[in-house]
């Protein structure tokens, strides 16, 4: 029951006769009901309630479209894939078919050194005979640091080729990866978002929403009336008011059932009414305060049944 109602029936209650104890305080049972919403809009693909139905908590209630969301997941999986990739590349270093063109490549170059130092170990016994002449020697002298200068460089290609990447470099992708998984596990958040269950055990008291509708973000759907014990909301003249204390026993009347139990849990420190400024004795037995009372026990009455209180 809104404020409205509550500030109707106080204004009511207000211009009856004075209440006496004996009589007992008018008023109704409350409950505070759970408004499920969608945390983001979307067209509502199911609705597995009804109104009526008694839903567990974690229950499926509604579900939305997930055609976006599960789109975003797939691309969201893609980036953490190609940022692993990268990262374990540049742990291990180059990718193994390079590896393998370098040493063949030293291979040949290192058959070529072994080749031009033979080459030069002739051509001097050669030359010391007077067979060839010590040009010769000279160009098999330059082949042979040719080829050594092109082994020297294939080894240290070598190397370089199988160190893991730069530590900047590594950190760099380490921290691409993270942002990638974190992307991924935002976009499977909102993809399980889109299935909305029951906060509560409860009762489907009202669908405001049909299957094939738009919801709103934070639009309710469905509200729920929790299961559990109700409260007394009831209205206490000013005269009397002094006589109620938090936590205070009443007894809770209705037509038609038994006499229940509340404990107090709330007494109003302003009235319900609009009062004149000067507060006579007459106009303060115009004053109504709202008191609240929790049923000490759940039972089948529903909110909204009028009840009268008895100390």
């Amino acid at each position: 029951m809104n404020e409205f109602f509550t500030g109707l029936l106080a204004a009511v209650l207000a211009l009856l006769p004075h209440q006496e104890v004996a009589t007992g305080f008018n008023g109704y049972l409350e409950a505070d009901y759970v408004y499920v919403a969608p945390i983001s809009a979307g067209r509502i693909n199911a609705v597995a309630v009804a109104e009526g139905d008694t839903v567990a908590a974690g229950e499926l209630v509604f579900a939305l479209d997930t055609t976006q969301q599960q789109n975003l997941l797939n691309a969201a999986l893609a980036r953490v894939a190609a940022a692993e990739a990268t990262l374990e590349n540049l742990e291990t270093g180059s990718r193994g078919a390079e590896l393998d063109v370098i040493r063949a490549s030293l291979s040949k170059a290192e058959a070529d050194l072994a080749q031009a130092r033979s080459n030069l170990t002739r051509s001097e016994r050669l030359a010391e005979a007077g067979t060839v002449p010590g040009v010769r020697v000279e160009q098999d002298r330059t082949a042979l640091a040719t080829a050594q200068a092109q082994v020297e460089q294939l080894r240290a290609q070598l190397a370089v080729a199988e160190l893991p990447a730069r530590s900047a470099q590594q950190v760099a992708a380490e921290a691409n990866l993270r942002a990638a998984e974190a992307d991924a596990e935002r976009a499977r958040q909102e993809l399980e978002d889109r299935r909305v269950v029951a906060p509560v055990h409860g009762v489907v008291n009202k669908l405001f929403y049909t299957m094939g509708e738009v919801a709103g973000s934070g639009s309710p759907v469905v509200s729920l009336l929790p299961t559990g014990p109700l409260e007394a909301w009831f209205f206490v003249p000013e005269m009397q008011r002094a006589g109620l204390s938090i936590g205070e026993a009443v007894r809770v009347t209705c037509d038609g059932c038994d006499v229940l139990r509340a404990n107090i849990t709330h007494i109003a420190s302003a009235p319900q009414t609009t009062p004149p400024i000067i507060y006579s004795r007459e106009e303060r037995n115009r004053l109504v305060y709202l008191v609240k009372a929790e049923l000490e026990a759940a039972n089948t009455l529903r909110p909204g049944q009028p009840i009268t209180v008895l100390p």
